[in-house]
């Protein structure tokens, strides 16, 4: 059977040549040409519809039904999945090599297994007799597990066709190659094919489809930018690989919540859920240390306490260095320009060092007021009440904005132990929270004084 032609498509104009050059002779763009299949071999199944034509109808008259969930067994994986897995659903998951991912859903795979539910394993970086070494390395009993050695997609494609699983993992998508393109696997045109063609199989015949993805050396997924817009459900890896803590983060997520959060330990019968996150990213002082202060932060539905830790010390260098590691350097040159301007504290003069307790990433603002307070409590060095939590948005005209969903991190905190709160005004709780003081402040220098006043 001959192979079907390839052409190269320009990414930037849509122009094709038989071959690949590495300029475009239509719009002379360099390096914009990928390989695709020709137009008369595309139209015959490859981009069949995945149901019967309908027709058109009212959005009033569609009825919306929420759809059924299948539970993986794993609690935080569930957690971050927005209950469990959808039927046609397909999820990507990335993180750097050996951080868990292969492991997270060999524990889900034999927990589905042990419910009854039928399951497929398909690995195309290690052999059937790795997976059952890691198997019984983290003592996983999964009789009814089925494994797959497979990297063609016709062949897998195949396989799936005739065991007729509930679930399939595909472990990795850059190791999959179609017999359709003569490129390699791990290809730009190699990746899209297969996730392409493996996303249509899911949604036409309603299996959960789980594919592992590479990440480059920046952190982000390997292969075309496409790859996440096909599929419904995007799942990060975070954490040092040298640290025993996981975090899975939902980055897309068609059936839920985004932002969500999973957290692990790696042990040595596998990942373990945490139930009690907050406790791993908290130092464990006897006593409160200069530069700390507790934020309350929020992970999609979960409020989370975070310890937030400033060192602040005399500069050497003509050129004061500022760093901060799991917030954002950007926005730290802005708060420390903020706490100059309305509260009258300086640092130009002053190495300026951030850290996110636990190797936890923040990225929502409601963090300033938490780093401007550890700044201060560093430079003043003297210690914030070990009762004390905060969170607050800072503005440029240094007033504290409020934040999203005030009331939950107020009572998580409240539910933890910590007794006091400096807070955005506009988030002051209507009815009060037994056992947690809140002082509600409006402006940077306000809440300085607050804090000073407790130190």
């Amino acid at each position: 059977m001959a192979k079907a032609k390839t052409i190269y498509v320009c990414t930037a104009c849509g122009g094709n040549t038989p071959r690949w050059q590495g300029q475009c002779p239509a719009c002379q763009a360099w390096n914009t040409l990928e390989e695709s299949l020709s137009e008369s071999t595309s139209t015959n199944a490859r981009f069949q519809g995945l149901a019967q034509a309908v027709p058109r109808q009212k959005l009033s008259a569609i009825k919306a039904e929420d759809m059924p969930r299948l539970p993986t067994g794993v609690d935080e994986f569930d957690r971050v999945l927005g209950g469990g897995l959808v039927p046609g659903g397909v999820v990507l998951i990335g993180g750097d090599p050996g951080i868990g991912k292969s492991t997270l859903l060999l524990q889900a795979l034999a927990e589905m297994s042990a419910a009854g539910v039928s399951v497929l394993y398909s690995s195309g970086e290690e052999s059937a007799a790795q997976i059952a070494l890691r198997a019984k390395r983290i003592a996983l009993a999964a009789p009814q597990l089925e494994v797959l050695a497979e990297i063609q997609l016709e062949k897998l494609l195949t396989t799936i066709d005739a065991a007729h699983p509930q679930v399939v993992v595909v472990d990795s998508i850059q190791t999959v190659y179609s017999d359709a393109l003569t490129s390699a696997p791990g290809s730009v045109a190699q990746v899209r094919e297969c996730a392409a063609q493996l996303t249509r199989y899911a949604k036409s015949t309603g299996i959960c489809m789980l594919m592992v993805g590479h990440v480059t050396k920046d952190g982000h997924l390997a292969g075309p930018r496409v790859l996440e817009h096909i599929v419904d459900t995007v799942l990060y890896f975070e954490g040092d690989t040298h640290s025993s803590f996981r975090l899975v983060r939902s980055i897309k997520n068609r059936f839920g919540a985004v932002n969500e959060l999973g957290v692990f330990a790696m042990t040595e019968k596998g990942l373990k859920g945490v139930s009690n996150p907050s406790a791993i990213f908290l130092s464990q002082h006897a006593e409160m240390v200069p530069g700390a202060c507790v934020l309350v932060t929020q992970e999609g539905s979960r409020p989370l306490l975070v310890e937030i830790q400033a060192l602040v010390d005399t500069a050497h260098i003509p050129n004061p260095r500022r760093l901060a590691v799991g917030l954002e350097q950007h926005r730290l040159a802005m708060l420390l320009a903020v706490l100059h301007r309305h509260a009258g504290i300086a640092c130009f003069d002053q190495d300026v060092f951030l850290n996110a307790v636990g190797g936890v990433k923040i990225s929502e603002p409601a963090a300033d007021l938490a780093v401007l307070l550890a700044i201060q409590s560093s430079i003043r060095n003297r210690a914030l009440p070990k009762e004390l939590i905060v969170f607050g948005e800072v503005g440029l005209a240094g007033e504290i904005r409020p934040c999203p969903r005030g009331q939950e991190r107020l009572k998580e905190a409240a539910k933890l132990g910590f007794t006091i709160a400096i807070i955005p005004k506009a988030n002051l709780p209507k009815s009060k929270i037994p056992g947690l003081r809140v002082i509600p402040v409006e402006r940077i220098d306000q809440a300085i004084s607050a804090a000073n006043e407790l130190s």
